[in-house]
């Protein structure tokens, strides 16, 4: 050790301990018995020294120790190592560049720094089953965008109609799904679609469904799904085909037309889904709802006169928006009462 004509108390513990191994293996320990590099960098220099390779190609302190780890097992595999021997590569960039270089690959498509490893990674599986990968070896595709491309390619789809940045990876993943089950897709490959909204449209497609009357994005997926359960138990949905319907409206109005009801009574955007509830509750009674049919009453008001008409009380005493639910609730017993103490 004291033949290196080193000061030891520019070492900590961990690097002198690396310097002495390397002494004791009979190695040139000379090359890393530097201060500037942290005893994880020596431990790697000293694997390659050991294994006889030229480690001046990594023995820089640029290279953190996971760098200097990748271009040394690319060395000792024989492989040539210059295409990702460059600081600006992350350790797990190299790892990439180091597995497709191992398996015979073309990395040059992919040894760039502006790909990250997950992109790198994606191009590299494309390489391996022989795809065309050009259509998505661009850093502006994300990893989860390439991989739906790949998918595609992989399919022997024509990928091209989805392989924009523009379209999400969910995006990607719907148009992928529907070219694969032989859909009709430009009815919904548009990026103002979410991946949700293009899922409710695949789903009518699959049934068979005439869904123009619900790919538009001014439904949200709730309401697309409204209508898809609508056509799919045909019934009429132009009814309720309307964005001012919340999906909670449609689903009053689609059960009531489930129903064979005279859903026009209450299919209006001022009725709010529980007051719907309420009348289509009516209608499906048999009762005469017309006297609560109003958006002065409040939900609550409308359920008291619906129970009071369903019970056979005259509820004209309190069909009257001037008593809130809790009065008409009150008045509601007294006529039960009285109506049973006449018998």
């Amino acid at each position: 050790m004291n033949n290196l004509n080193l000061n030891i108390g520019l070492f900590s513990l961990s690097q002198i301990e690396v310097i002495y191994r390397g002494l004791e293996e009979g190695l040139d320990v000379s090359i890393y018995a530097d201060p500037k590099f942290d005893n994880d960098q020596m431990e790697i220099i000293r694997y390659g020294l050991k294994d006889g390779l030229d480690v001046s190609i990594y023995a820089d302190p640029k290279f953190n120790w996971e760098q200097m780890d990748e271009i040394r097992l690319g060395l000792k595999d024989g492989l040539d190592t210059s295409i990702y021997t460059n600081p600006k590569f992350d350790w797990d960039q190299m790892e990439t560049i180091y597995r497709g270089l191992k398996d015979g690959l073309d990395v040059s498509i992919y040894a760039d720094p502006k790909f990250d490893c997950s992109q790198m990674y994606q191009i590299r599986l494309g390489l391996e089953d022989k795809l065309d990968v050009s259509i998505y070896a661009d850093p502006k595709f994300d990893s989860y965008q390439m991989s739906q491309i790949r998918f595609g390619l992989k399919d022997k789809l024509d990928v091209s109609i989805y392989a924009d940045p523009e379209f999400k990876y969910f995006q990607m993943d719907e148009i992928r799904l529907g070219l694969k089950d032989g859909l009709d897709v430009s009815i919904y490959a548009d990026p103002k679609f979410s991946g949700i909204k293009m899922y409710q449209i695949r789903l009518g497609l699959e049934d068979g469904l005439d869904v123009s009357i619900y790919a538009d994005p001014k439904f949200d997926w709730e309401q697309m799904d409204e209508i898809h359960l609508g056509l799919k138990d045909g019934v009429d949905v132009s009814i309720y085909a309307d964005p001012e319907f919340n999906w909670e409206q449609m689903d009053e109005i689609r059960l009531g037309l489930e129903d064979g009801l005279d859903v026009s009574v209450y299919a209006n955007p001022k009725f709010n889904n529980d007051q719907m509830e309420i009348i289509r509750y009516g209608l499906k009674d048999r009762l005469d709802v017309s006297i609560y049919i109003d958006t002065k009453f409040n939900y609550s008001q409308m359920r008291e006169i619906y129970r009071g008409l369903r019970d056979g009380l005259d509820v004209s005493i309190y069909a009257n928006p001037k008593f809130d639910s809790n009065q008409m609730e009150i008045i509601r017993y007294g006529l039960e009462s009285r109506y049973l103490w006449c018998f």
